[in-house]
């Protein structure tokens, strides 16, 4: 009886290229780098993984006869960074948990909610969306792109509708 699924042999999977092989001779030398940035070994170990990741996806970019070393801990550096923004906007557990207390505001706090809220709805469309993007931890170059304006301009507006609020509130909000 023939099988109908297809089989695969040793003929028919690819071999490493130099380059690949080379970029496993360098994985040492990259978890050693990797050491600056992290303590735990399975942070290490996913760094190292993401960097080889990205390498393997953009090794058409690669020039060859320039250092494939040099390029590969670029990379593993520019993911250290990505990774670490990333984390640094994202609460902590701590911080999450704390969010999840419900703590009954005073009526004071209330009355000043309302009046931020009827505040905010007479400003412009555009310094409104502007100042609740960055004021809910938007970066401002994701709230320029969000806003499709340049990131000058979006400044510009939060700036704008900070100064609008504090002329329509007075020092309420400022304690």
């Amino acid at each position: 009886m023939k099988s109908s699924f297809p089989t695969s042999t040793a003929s028919d999977c690819r071999k490493p290229s130099a380059i690949e092989m080379e970029i496993v001779q360098l994985t040492p030398a990259l978890r050693a780098f990797a050491r600056r940035f992290l303590r735990s070994e399975d942070d290490i170990d996913d760094l190292v993984q993401e960097t080889l990741v990205k390498a393997l996806h953009s090794l058409h970019l690669y020039q060859p006869g320039t250092s494939l070393k040099s390029w590969l801990f670029t990379i593993l550096k520019n993911t250290f960074c990505t990774i670490y923004r990333r984390q640094k906007r994202e609460p902590t557990a701590v911080e999450a948990a704390l969010e999840k207390v419900a703590i009954a505001p005073s009526q004071e706090w209330a009355l000043r909610e309302r009046e931020l809220q009827q505040a905010l709805t007479k400003l412009p469309d555009d310094r409104r969306r502007a100042l609740i993007l960055v004021a809910s931890g938007t970066s401002y170059e994701d709230a320029a792109r969000l806003c499709g304006c340049r990131l000058g301009t979006l400044k510009s507006r939060v700036n704008r509708a900070r100064g609008s609020l504090l002329s329509m509130l007075g020092n309420n909000l400022v304690d």
